[in-house]
């Protein structure tokens, strides 16, 4: 599992794209709290981050004309087998969304996707 810095989202090619929503999907549902050392911090934020981070990735699946299951747009859904939050408490939008994706981290995203043989 890996999020890709978010100033990539939008130079991801199709299967990092869609890879990317999937992982969000995921993490939002039965995977919230599971241990994996590549997406760990996420766990020190509250769910409301990854719910905005993965609305930036449905925003550029729908650029590129990729329908999306419109129950993933409400904060609180998690998927069909995970219960609903009940109300999860909004936070504000920070730049980036998670203070962990600094340069370094940019820089480690870039160096990943190379070795998969894509160069943006």
């Amino acid at each position: 599992m890996r999020l890709w810095h978010e100033d990539l989202i939008s130079k991801l090619p199709r299967q990092q794209l869609l890879g990317q929503h999937r992982e969000c999907c995921a993490l939002r549902g039965g995977g919230w709290g599971r241990n994996h050392a590549t997406v760990n911090y996420v766990f020190n934020h509250s769910p409301y981050k990854l719910f905005q981070f993965h609305e930036k990735v449905m925003l550029e699946m729908a650029k590129h004309g990729y329908h999306i299951d419109a129950l993933w747009l409400d904060p609180n859904y998690r998927g069909l087998k995970t219960s609903p939050y009940i109300d999860l408490a909004s936070v504000p939008l920070t730049t980036p969304i998670y203070p962990e994706h600094d340069h370094d981290y940019y820089m480690e995203c870039l160096c990943n996707l190379r070795k998969k043989g894509i160069v943006l």
